[in-house]
């Protein structure tokens, strides 16, 4: 069998496995920090099967360590008894100390969240999760973005046409 016939696996190495997008929409991103993630056999399968969901999860600090809450990472279906944990369970994010009080008095500012943005595997196969230090978004930001994000569309329409000429 050549190597161009071969099944490729549909579980992702390296790259993007789980991307908060509504994030950058609700909130204006100042910082990003990459953390690691602990993590149990089960759940890594299931993060490279690329099913999570960051939509609804945020970060915060918990007896002097940094967690991410509510984060959906799907049971990992063809795992035995053994492999069963909890889809939306606390889960500890690794990073320096200094870092940690750093982030912890960020947020202890009033406005200034900390936002999950993508979780990912770096060339090594570590699983990480890129955490924004953000504040929220007012409607007339959200407006403003909207309208930006529609004249770079029809600004790039419009040299597509040009160019087409």
């Amino acid at each position: 069998m050549s190597r161009d016939k071969k099944k490729k696996s549909s579980l992702i190495s390296h790259g993007i496995a789980a991307q908060n997008r509504k994030a950058r929409f609700d909130y204006k991103v100042m910082e990003e920090i990459e953390a690691g993630i602990q993590l149990i056999g089960p759940e890594v399968k299931s993060l490279r099967s690329g099913r999570a969901a960051l939509a609804e999860a945020w970060a915060g600090e918990r007896d002097g360590e940094m967690w991410l809450f509510n984060c959906y990472i799907p049971e990992w279906q063809a795992g035995s008894f053994m492999a069963k944990f909890e889809p939306r369970r606390p889960r500890k994010l690794l990073l320096h100390k200094k870092q940690v009080s750093t982030l912890a008095g960020s947020i202890a500012r009033e406005g200034i969240t900390l936002v999950p943005l993508d979780i990912h595997f770096n060339d090594r196969g570590m699983a990480k999760v890129t955490l924004g230090l953000a504040e929220g978004k007012q409607a007339h930001d959200k407006r403003a973005s909207i309208a930006a994000r529609d004249w770079q569309r029809d600004k790039a329409r419009i040299m597509r046409n040009k160019g087409g000429e």
